[in-house]
């Protein structure tokens, strides 16, 4: 199927898509990859990524040894502890942050826009800005031709779709993988973290992660992240050796936006909320995350009241409705291109790394001569397929219309075991233990290699 040396076309320029692009790049294989953005600062949705250990895995194997260092360096300091609550603020249950002995196989927070520039850094000959995809064309030697809006085009061996929940390359390749409306409204802020925030939030909350659970389905999150650049993106004073060099001379910083912030994420059920929900933006999603917080802690009122304008957004949640495997062809997809799950188990950007590790593996097998370019898609489609679509069913489960805490009556009685149980948990430190470990499960900590 076309010529040696073997030219792979990547549409998208996100985490998955990236993370394989530098994979293949490293091996030695030819790789192009075509982003509808016009410029790596063009601004994100999305303001956090939680990377666990399937994704740090990818990111290791992937990316150059000293950018993944980078990567490292560049991550919000590790989340001291782990807080849940009621929505008035009440402890149920407190652990430790995961430990982070492990340089790879750990827990780590990252800002998108972080993230872009890490996976944009020493790309500038692979990636290909303002191209939006408008479909491809099967050629008669084997080969695919991916075309762009302003009537250009490319040809390699594979064309992998990297292009997002609304991806034009599953749209063409599989009409029948439909997008579905999850039945969740989610508003995501960001707020800097001011003297005047550190002075709103107890100090509980400004040493980790928070999370809300509250009647009739109701959920938020608080993420605390702090870096070691300060607000001038100068180091910080007690950031030093290898890291600090590390920084310092890392380019992305100067198209980096990211300082020390707060990040908020709100849900409730499309159907539980106000009409004017759906069209509300800026300053009038302030007033409609207290609208539908009324009982509510007024200390989360008033962080809400400090989020700028231009940091928050409404996001109507999707998930994919799964579908058999396909047949295989030089064509095939990544991350929410094929897998748009909800945030109820936070792995949509660590499927996708794992996703992108798992395809560059069999991609470098076919180009050392141990596999059949067509087999090593379909193994990595296989399994792909297997473990996308699982996430995708237990996020839905978490997040989303076959969540039963939304349900009047069993959703009452669900809040209050769980509340019960939490309580429990906090004054007995095996099941505290034993929790922990199974929140990092989920996320790979102790999976066995793809």
């Amino acid at each position: 199927m076309g010529n040696d040396p073997l030219h792979v076309i990547i549409i998208g320029a996100g985490t998955g898509g990236m993370c394989l692009a530098h994979g293949l790049k490293r091996a030695g294989i030819r790789v192009d990859v075509y982003e509808r953005d016009r410029e790596r600062a063009h601004p994100l949705q999305g303001f956090r990524v939680g990377i666990g250990p399937d994704g740090s895995r990818a990111l290791h194997d992937c990316l150059s040894p000293e950018l993944f260092e980078i990567f490292r360096a560049t991550c919000a300091i590790p989340m001291r502890r782990v807080n849940f609550f009621t929505e008035k603020l009440k402890e149920v249950l407190w652990m430790p942050g995961p430990e982070q002995v492990d340089p790879v196989n750990s827990e780590k927070s990252v800002s998108r826009m972080t993230l872009r520039q890490v996976l944009l850094t020493d790309m500038d000959d692979v990636v290909h800005f303002d191209k939006k995809f408008t479909h491809y064309t099967d050629n008669a030697d084997g080969t695919v031709t991916a075309h762009f809006e302003d009537g250009t085009s490319a040809t390699g061996d594979v064309l992998v779709g990297a292009d997002g929940t609304r991806s034009k390359v599953r749209e063409q390749y599989l009409p029948h993988a439909k997008i579905k409306d999850a039945g969740v409204l989610s508003i995501g802020a960001k707020v800097p973290l001011t003297d005047r925030v550190r002075e709103i939030l107890p100090p509980e909350m400004l040493e980790g992660s928070s999370f809300f659970f509250a009647p009739k389905g109701m959920f938020a999150i608080i993420h605390l992240m702090e870096f070691n650049w300060d607000r001038d993106a100068k180091l910080k004073n007690n950031i030093g050796g290898n890291q600090a060099e590390l920084i310092a001379k890392w380019p992305g910083l100067m198209f980096d936006n990211t300082r020390d912030h707060l990040t908020w994420g709100l849900a409730i059920a499309t159907d539980k909320a106000p009409a004017k929900m759906a069209q509300a933006r800026g300053r009038e999603l302030v007033e409609v995350a207290k609208e539908i917080t009324p009982t509510w802690s007024p200390v989360l009122h008033k962080l809400f009241d400090e989020t700028p304008a231009d940091a928050i957004f409404l996001i109507n949640i999707a998930t994919s409705e799964p579908i058999p495997q396909w047949e295989t062809t030089n064509v095939t997809l990544i991350g929410d291109a094929i897998h748009t799950m909800t945030p109820g188990q936070g792995v949509g950007a660590n499927t996708a790394l794992r996703d992108a590790r798992l395809l560059c593996k069999k991609l470098v097998e076919h180009r050392d001569g141990k596999i059949k370019l067509l087999d090593g898609i379909q193994e990595y489609e296989t399994k792909m397929v297997d473990y996308g679509f699982k996430a995708v069913k237990e996020s839905l489960k978490q997040f989303g219309s076959d969540n039963p805490m939304e349900k009047p009556v069993l959703g009452r009685l669900m809040l209050g075991f769980m509340r019960t149980t939490m309580r429990l948990t906090n004054v007995i430190p095996p099941m505290k233990k034993k929790m922990a470990s199974s929140m990092s499960t989920g996320r790979g900590a102790n999976r066995v290699e793809d």
